[in-house]
C-alpha cells in the first residue's frame, strides 16, 4: 500500500451527496468521527472500500469519499470477503446494523469473525427496524413494542458481544454515538487490528426507538450504568465510587469507602475468559442491583488472517505445479462421448 504523498483532511473523506438521515439521527454523530480518523490511517482514498448491507447505515458509503459498494441485506460480510481475497491490500469496513448483520446476515457475520479478514465491522445497534418504520428487530428487549410486536416482542434478544466472542472474533468492542470521543478512539484501536475487528455502536433512532440507550449517555445516569474499560486499569464506575472485583468467577459491585481499589478486578482485552464474563453484564439497567454496561475494547487477540495463509497456499501450488492454466482445469481430467 503507498503513502499519502499530501497529507488528507477529514473534509477529502466527505463525499458531493447530501446526507439524508432523519434530522438528530445518531448516524451523524458515527459519520463524523469515521471521517475524522481517516486522515491519521495515512491511506489513500483509493485503497479504502466501504460495504454496506441494507438499512439506514447502509447508506454509510454514499457520504464517504472512498470507493464503496452498497450491497444487499445481510451480504456486506461476503461481499467484503471476497474483495479481501483478490486484492489483500484494500482498507475494508463493512457498515451494517443490528437487523441487516444480526437476523438475515447473522450467519455470514460469524463466519467472517471465524475467519478473521483483515477489515472492520461497525454495526450501529438502536435495537429497532428504522428504514422499514419500526419493526423489532434481533437486539430489541423482551417486550418491546412495536410495528410488528403490538403487544410487545416475546423473543429473548441477542447479546451481540456475546455472539462475536463466541464465533471467535479477534477484535470485540461496544461504544455509542453521544460519546463522540469515546466512539473515536474505539474506532481507531479497531482500525490499527490486524484482522477482523467488530465495534458494536449504540445509535438512536430518534424516530422509531427514541432514548433506547439514553440511561448510558444521560449526564444523571450515565456514571451508574456505564463501566468504562481501559487495559491495566481497575474496573471502576459511578463517579469513582464504586468498582468490580471477584467473588471467586463472579463480578461483583463494591464500594470503594469499605473497599480497597488495589483489591479490584484489572482490565485484560486479552483475557478471553474475562472478556466473556464482561460480554455477560447485560442486565436491564431498570432492574434492581443492575449491573453497570462494559464499554471500549472488550478482547483482543492476533490470530492469521484468512487472507495471508490463503495467498500463501495459492503461491505453494504455483511453486508446485506451476502457473494454473483455467481452460485445463474446466475441463476437468474426465471426458465423455455422447452418442
Amino acid at each position: 500500500m503507498e503513502a499519502v504523498k499530501d497529507k488528507l483532511t477529514p473534509k477529502d473523506f466527505s463525499s458531493d451527496q447530501e446526507v439524508r438521515w432523519c434530522p438528530g439521527c445518531g448516524d451523524y454523530s458515527i459519520l463524523k468521527q469515521v471521517q475524522t480518523i481517516m486522515p491519521e490511517l495515512g491511506i489513500p482514498q483509493e485503497d479504502i472500500v466501504f460495504v454496506a448491507g441494507n438499512g439506514c447505515s447502509s447508506r454509510f458509503p454514499y457520504y464517504m469519499n472512498t470507493f464503496g459498494i452498497h450491497s444487499i441485506h445481510g451480504r456486506a460480510p461476503a461481499i467484503a470477503s471476497g474483495l479481501k481475497a483478490v486484492n489483500p491490500d484494500l482498507n475494508l469496513w463493512v457498515i451494517t446494523g443490528d437487523g441487516d448483520s444480526l437476523s438475515i446476515g447473522g450467519n455470514h457475520l460469524i463466519h467472517l469473525l471465524r475467519r478473521n479478514f483483515d477489515m472492520n465491522v461497525l454495526m450501529f445497534n438502536n435495537e429497532i427496524y428504522g428504514l422499514t418504520k419500526g419493526q423489532y428487530s434481533p437486539t430489541s428487549p423482551k417486550g418491546k413494542v412495536s410495528k410488528s410486536t403490538p403487544m410487545g416482542s416475546v423473543d429473548h434478544p441477542f447479546n451481540p458481544l456475546a455472539l462475536t466472542l463466541g464465533a471467535e472474533g479477534t477484535f470485540i468492542a461496544r461504544t455509542m454515538d453521544r460519546d463522540p470521543k469515546h466512539a473515536r478512539e474505539v474506532i481507531m484501536r479497531a482500525a490499527g487490528h490486524k484482522g477482523t475487528s467488530f465495534v458494536e455502536i449504540y445509535q438512536n433512532c430518534n424516530v422509531f426507538n427514541d432514548g433506547a440507550f439514553f440511561v448510558y449517555s444521560d449526564k444523571s445516569t450515565k456514571s451508574v450504568n456505564t463501566l468504562y474499560l481501559e487495559d491495566g486499569q481497575p474496573l471502576v464506575f459511578d463517579n469513582n465510587t464504586k468498582g468490580l472485583k471477584f467473588d471467586g468467577f463472579l463480578p461483583i459491585v463494591v464500594d470503594l469507602e469499605d473497599n480497597s481499589v488495589n483489591d479490584l478486578w484489572i482490565h485484560d482485552s486479552s483475557d478471553n475468559i474475562k472478556a466473556a464474563i464482561l460480554a455477560q453484564l447485560f442486565d436491564d439497567p431498570q432492574q434492581e442491583d443492575a449491573m453497570p454496561r462494559p464499554f471500549g475494547v472488550i478482547y483482543e487477540e492476533e490470530r492469521f488472517t484468512y487472507e495471508d495463509v490463503f495467498i500463501e497456499q495459492i503461491n505453494q501450488a504455483i511453486e508446485k505445479n506451476g502457473e494454473g492454466d483455467l481452460d485445463t482445469l474446466i475441463q476437468g481430467g474426465n471426458t465423455w462421448e455422447v452418442a
